[in-house]
């Protein structure tokens, strides 16, 4: 029999020091994140063993991912969280249907894998407050991949819940969802405790061989322990080259092949049943006419423990590896026959597909059934696999390209491109029906409009919008909505086909009923043809009704983005309002993270022209927060602006060199465009007004990009006329003028009266000024009044009238000051003391300021919001929340939630 390792862990003081001091930390309140790397063997699962035994203050919560088990969504989520599903109730009901629904628990609609994160979260918090939660994911290479982004999640949101989260996984393996965690590589021993390890192993080795053996096992602990007893009786010796895991499990099959044949058929079904189901696993040895006494020659070699529970991952790949294809179908339908065919449908629709030799339509139709349920769970990855499956099972040529069609959409929605991109090959190679061929060309230019490919999406798009006009009206409209939004995107990046190729081709498309997102589309493309000032009441037309509009939450998500991108091209402040607060909330109380960056960054620019800079800089850094929760960068496009309305040049330039560099890569022509308007504003405030022109010019010189390329217009004409060049200013006042049509809203007209002011002659300047500020001062849009306040200013110091100016450059830098436009409040400076007036640089503030994310979380909780509120809407614990807020009233001098009110701006 195989010795055990020694009771002592040996040579991992400084790992077990790291792991005590976490546990320390976590028991006085804090959360922490490790997660354990190494080779097979190597002593991961040893390690975090000692470490659980160590916690002995701590509840303890154990997740093992299994290989078999990776297509099951939620599996190991369901795993962590079964022995704490009494506490569902205490979550938010968003979070708490959510998690029922991933976990099978009630029916409902598919939610959000984020709001199902949200709420292993909050329910890992809420477990805790109890007593300190240490929860170990060992295997973590083999977790599902609902769960593996889901603990993902989870590990970057952790601050003070008194929760430590430890994962163990085997290297080389690929965990995205785990980069960029704080990580522990676990390497072999050192010679000495390699040498203590080895004197454990029974048998005598003389000196030449022990020596051989320490430098061949690099410090494996497993291969000190296993490999050199099995080959002392032939000489020691690894080929150069040997991969000590392989090595170690062709050994451990060699062991295996050595037990009787009854033994190494339990093992197989062991190794073939994942959940760990012991009533499973002996009703299907049963069936096989395998006793309870097969299992005592595997216990007596060291290959598993009580219970047929293996000593270790790789006993029971080697268990596996070693089955014939005939011996794992026939342990395969055991455990299909064996499962229960209502509570277990899914495991069962799984064994069975594994037990089949050939197609079989039955099995391919259950395993359709099983992927249907994974989708409605929010499983995608697990749906796709099973459609996948489900493919290769499909005898008849039609109904396997339908299915492969499927699958490929599927694999988009678990966001595997490449793998979306190779069904939908082998979906294209069958017999299809003209609308299934027409979705598929559609599907290819989803896939390249979610990709590094976005110049290959408004031509796949655009191709197969048309043709299903004639198949699918409905579908055809939605796919020239989106076929448009990518050819804005793509913008002055387009190929052959371009976003006025797209917007000829809706106007020239047969329209549908007035569905408002049809509205949208037509007001759109009218926009991009013949200009925002003729598309205006089209465009107010389509925004008004989306602002009433009754449609699916996931539906509603798709398109409130491009309403918002309506209203800004409207210059409609209240619709932007409006439609922004509706999108934001609903992806907060649905989850959707991915659709929130996009949301929030139309809010930012709300606040940007508000002057709202630090509501601006809270959101930045959620949206920040958010890419790395999700585990997904995101180029910093917000960043870049609020850099840019601050004056803060050094900030900017890095983050417009990044934004660059991920435009060009990605296709991405409108994140250009935004880069160009952020640098004219940016080198208007600094004064740098032939870099502003510059920067401008190429902002504006792409009128099809709407709102970006018309706000540019405005900071063209200002560099172009502190720039001596009266031309380009006059050519830009006329395109402004043209493009903000008549909307019923002050911002566009006072933009324009400020713009021509700036043109025109003397006589005419001064009441275009008043009408500006007249105008402006009925918006909320507090940046723009404070830029008329400058320009009227400077206007009349050059006009002499040095009284009347300081009365508007004092206003302007004022209000510049109060908002954060540090550049523009310095050019205002220098405009007052132009007129002889003596004024002082501020003196810099040394208080302990806010960090954006406390003063969102304080404004939050000034407004009433609960702890868990607030945690819902940032994606945080209630207990982070908490922990915010007590820094908070630190930095404030306070001791409630009450004086939150005085001590707090509005």
């Amino acid at each position: 029999m195989t010795a055990r390792p020694p009771p002592v862990l040996l040579g991992r003081a400084a790992e077990l020091e790291l792991l005590e001091r976490m546990l320390r930390n976590v028991h006085g309140g804090q959360s922490a994140v490790l997660v354990i790397r190494g080779e097979a063997g190597v002593g991961k699962t040893a390690l975090v063993d000692r470490y659980a035994a160590h916690a002995s203050a701590f509840r303890v919560a154990r997740v093992a991912g299994v290989e078999a088990e990776m297509e099951f969504p939620f599996a190991a989520v369901h795993q962590l969280c079964a022995r704490m599903l009494d506490r569902l109730d205490v979550l938010p009901e968003p979070q708490r249907d959510a998690l029922s629904v991933a976990l099978g628990l009630s029916p409902g609609p598919s939610p959000d894998r984020f709001l199902v994160a949200l709420a292993v979260l909050s329910l890992l918090s809420a477990t805790a407050e109890e007593r300190p939660l240490l929860c170990v994911v060992d295997d973590a290479q083999w977790l599902d991949r609902a769960s593996g982004q889901i603990l993902g999640f989870v590990a970057r949101r952790l601050l003070a819940e008194s929760v430590a989260l430890v994962f163990a996984v085997r290297e080389p393996a690929g965990t995205p969802e785990l980069e960029g965690l704080p990580a522990l590589l676990l390497t072999g021993l050192g010679e000495d405790d390699a040498r203590a390890l080895l004197a454990s192993v029974p048998g005598r080795l003389d000196d030449e061989v022990r020596d051989r053996i320490i430098a061949e096992m690099r410090g494996n602990p497993l291969a000190l322990l296993e490999l050199p007893q099995r080959t002392l009786a032939g000489g020691f010796s690894l080929p150069a080259g040997t991969d000590l895991p392989d090595c170690l499990e062709q050994q451990y099959m060699e062991r295996v092949r050595g037990l009787p044949a009854p033994t190494q058929r339990l093992l197989l079904l062991a190794a073939a049943e994942p959940a760990g189901d012991a009533t499973l696993l002996w009703r299907a040895a049963e069936i096989l006419g395998i006793g309870a006494g097969d299992a005592a020659p595997a216990e007596e070699e060291a290959l598993v423990e009580g219970g047929m529970r293996f000593r270790h991952p790789l006993v029971r790949s080697a268990a596996y590896r070693t089955g014939s294809p005939e011996e794992r179908r026939i342990v395969h339908a055991a455990l299909a026959e064996a499962s229960d065919p209502i509570r277990a449908a899914d495991r069962r629709a799984w064994h069975r597909a594994l037990a089949a030799s050939e197609p079989d339509e039955e099995v391919a139709a259950e395993l359709e059934r099983s992927a249907g349920r994974a989708h409605v769970r929010g499983g995608f990855a697990a749906a796709a696999t099973l459609l996948e499956r489900a493919v290769e099972l499909t005898p008849d040529p039609a109904s396997r390209a339908q299915r492969a069609l499927a699958a490929a959409d599927t694999k988009l929605l678990s966001e595997d491109s490449d793998a979306a991109l190779r069904l939908l090959g082998q979906a294209e190679a069958g017999p299809l029906t003209p609308l299934a061929r027409a979705h598929g060309r559609q599907l290819r230019g989803r896939i390249a409009f979610g990709s590094r490919r976005g110049r290959e999406a408004p031509p796949l798009l655009l191709a197969a919008a048309r043709e299903l006009e004639a198949l699918d009206p409905e579908l055809a409209w939605d796919t020239y909505l989106v076929a448009l939004l990518a050819a804005l995107l793509v913008g002055r990046m387009a190929d052959e086909v371009d976003i006025q190729a797209v917007a000829q081709a809706v106007r020239a498309a047969s329209p549908l009923r007035p569905r408002p997102q049809d509205l949208l589309l037509q007001a759109l493309a009218v926009a991009i043809t013949d200009g925002q000032g003729v598309a205006a009441p089209l465009l107010k037309e389509a925004v008004g009704a989306f602002r009433t509009v009754e449609m699916p939450d996931a539906q509603v998500l798709r398109l409130l983005g491009v309403a918002i991108y309506a209203a800004e091209a409207l210059w409609d402040e209240d619709g932007m309002l409006e439609l922004s607060r509706r999108c934001i909330a609903l992806a907060r109380q649905t989850g959707a993270l991915r659709a929130l960056p996009i949301t929030l960054g139309f809010k930012v620019r709300l606040h940007l022209f508000s002057g709202e800079l630090g509501a601006a800089a809270s959101l930045v850094d959620e949206i920040a927060a958010i890419a790395a929760a999700i585990g997904r960068g995101l180029p910093p496009y917000s960043a870049v602006a609020l850099a840019a309305f601050r004056g803060d040049e050094a900030e900017a330039a890095e983050l417009i060199r990044a934004v660059r560099a991920e435009a060009g890569a990605r296709g991405d022509g409108y994140a250009l465009t935004l880069v160009d308007h952020a640098e004219g504003v940016l080198y208007n405030g600094l004064g740098h007004y032939r870099k502003a022109c510059e920067a401008a010019r190429r902002g504006a010189a792409h009128p099809h990009e709407l709102a970006l390329s018309t706000w540019s217009l405005p900071e063209l004409i200002e560099s172009a006329v502190r720039s001596d060049q009266p031309e380009l200013a006059e050519d830009a006042m006329q395109r402004l003028a043209r493009s903000a049509g008549a909307d019923g809203t002050d911002w566009a007209p006072g933009i324009v009266a400020r713009s021509r002011a700036l043109v025109s002659e003397d006589g005419d300047a001064e009441a275009l000024y008043q009408d500006a500020l007249d105008r402006l001062g009925r918006t909320r849009l507090r940046a723009e009044l404070a830029r008329a306040h400058l320009l009227y200013g400077e206007w009349l110091r050059r006009q002499a009238r040095r009284v009347d100016a300081r009365e508007q450059l004092r206003a302007a830098r004022r209000m510049f000051t109060e908002m954060g436009m540090e550049a523009f409040a310095e050019r205002a400076r220098r405009e007052l003391i132009a007129t002889g007036e003596t004024v002082r640089k501020r003196a810099p503030e040394f208080r302990d300021e806010l960090t954006p994310q406390e003063e969102h979380i304080a404004q939050l909780a000034r407004g009433g919001l609960t702890n868990a509120e607030i945690g819902g809407q940032l994606f945080l614990s209630p207990r982070t929340v908490e922990w915010h807020l007590k820094k908070v009233f630190g930095k404030l001098g306070i001791s409630s939630r009450r004086a939150l009110h005085d001590a707090l701006p509005t």
